[in-house]
């Protein structure tokens, strides 16, 4: 799931796909590396300039819409805590709901529903969309993680969605300080096993960056080692900004796991 930002702020790329045809251009370069779906956002996650509801359906909509056009089999996956844009990005194409508030309007499910759409079920620990969480205690953020995110999940079956069309995320850094988004990683198989696929979004985000002190820019290897962990703990989908190293990284942990074969094997054999 390669990151596509519709914002002039986010974190990572400070708006380097803020203009459409930027973004647009970001959609074709990480389909051609192998992007399976794109998630497009059009708010950045940290505090910052409110964004309504018009506003982030102005930078989103019309932008799935030539998506869509562009390419017809793409999975378009949309970052949106809203039920009002879910609605609006559904109407032109979109396929997912990444729902990275956890469930902050409890209608988005519904939209997901009647559109057939998937969804994306996280854990914020009920935090309020964009703010950073502020000494925020869990007595086992795992055990709160996957009763949030059964709870959830069931909920969108029970209003509609499909099954098979629900995913679900721990959602590292949401809601959580870095002890917290190392236990989850440390015991992600404890979701992983719940019977639901688990997406991580793993990116350059600030508890890799507190476990090797290092700035956004110079994050990446900590980021590649947290995938690996999370692959061979069985997660399914990974949010990246990053889509060339990360499928190496899942490539080679699929063929350590036995999962794939390898490329080629002529060391001590030719």
């Amino acid at each position: 799931m390669a990151i596509v930002n519709r914002t002039p702020d986010s974190f990572y790329d400070k708006g380097r796909t803020w203009a459409e045809d930027a973004a647009f251009d970001r959609v074709r370069q990480v389909v051609d590396q192998g992007a399976d779906l794109v998630d497009i956002g059009g708010i950045k996650a940290a505090p910052g300039a409110e964004i309504d509801a018009a506003e982030e359906k102005s930078r989103v909509v019309g932008f799935v819409e030539r998506v869509r056009g562009a390419y017809p089999d793409l999975v378009i996956s949309v970052d949106t805590w809203r039920s009002e844009v879910a609605r609006a990005v559904c109407e032109v194409g979109a396929d997912l709901i990444n729902d990275a508030w956890g469930g902050a309007d409890p209608e988005l499910p519904s939209v997901a529903a009647e559109f057939g759409a998937s969804l994306v079920c996280t854990h914020t620990g009920g935090v309020t969309p964009r703010t950073r969480p502020h000494r925020i205690e869990y007595d086992d953020v795992v055990a709160d993680a996957r009763a949030s995110l059964l709870r959830q999940a069931e909920r969108a079956v029970s209003m509609g969605v499909a099954r098979d069309r629900v995913v679900i995320d721990p959602a590292h850094d949401f809601g959580k300080n870095t002890w917290h988004s190392l236990e989850v990683t440390r015991r992600l198989d404890e979701l992983t096993t719940l019977g639901w696929p688990v997406l991580v979004s793993l990116s350059n985000k600030d508890f890799v960056g507190e476990a090797l002190d290092l700035p956004v820019g110079e994050r990446l290897t900590g980021t590649l080692a947290a995938t690996a962990l999370c692959a061979w703990h069985g997660a399914q989908v990974y949010r990246v900004h990053e889509v060339v190293e990360t499928r190496q990284v899942l490539d080679l942990v699929s063929v350590v796991a036995g999962d794939l074969p390898p490329a080629r094997t002529v060391r001590g054999l030719a």
